[in-house]
């Protein structure tokens, strides 16, 4: 089942690439006490996550931090991914790029992909959502082949921008 809103985010392992640092983490500790914008790709390095997706948010940070808002990149990728991906899209230090390498938090969340048709396995599907201290506030979820609703001026104007 699909989390809502007004429920807690699960509490998971998560790894945390934020510049050149790699963090082993739990997403309950990652989430408490903050008001964060999430948004979720379904692959790095592929054509609208970085052409679009990624890009929007990195353009948008510090409109997002001007609100009061960190801002967290999840995909099923690993670390190591997570962190070149990071690089080549010139992600700024504090825009976290979340590596959920087996899925676990992505299953959690009940919002996994089947990739299995274009060899990319289970993924996430593309969705953003807003969590304060650890609760989700707001969700936004694409369609199939989609690109609008979790898109970073859709969220900026979900959180009040």
């Amino acid at each position: 089942m699909t989390i809502q809103p007004g429920q807690p985010l699960p509490d998971v392992p998560l790894i945390v690439v934020d510049g050149g640092e790699r963090q082993n983490t739990r997403s309950g500790e990652l989430f408490a006490g903050r008001r964060v914008v999430m948004f979720a790709v379904p692959g790095a390095f592929t054509p609208t996550c970085s052409e679009k997706h990624l890009p929007g948010f990195v353009a948008q940070f510090d409109a997002f931090r001007a609100r009061g808002f960190e801002v967290f990149c999840l995909s099923v990728n690993d670390a190591f991914v997570m962190q070149a991906w990071g690089q080549a899209q010139d992600v700024p230090p504090g825009l976290k790029m979340l590596a959920d390498g087996n899925g676990e938090f992505t299953r959690a969340l009940g919002l996994e992909l089947d990739g299995s048709a274009y060899g990319m396995g289970l993924r996430a599907r593309r969705f953003a959502l807003v969590a304060e201290d650890g609760v989700v506030t707001a969700l936004a979820v694409e369609a199939p082949g989609e690109f609008r609703v979790s898109a970073a001026e859709a969220m900026l104007e979900a959180v009040g921008g």
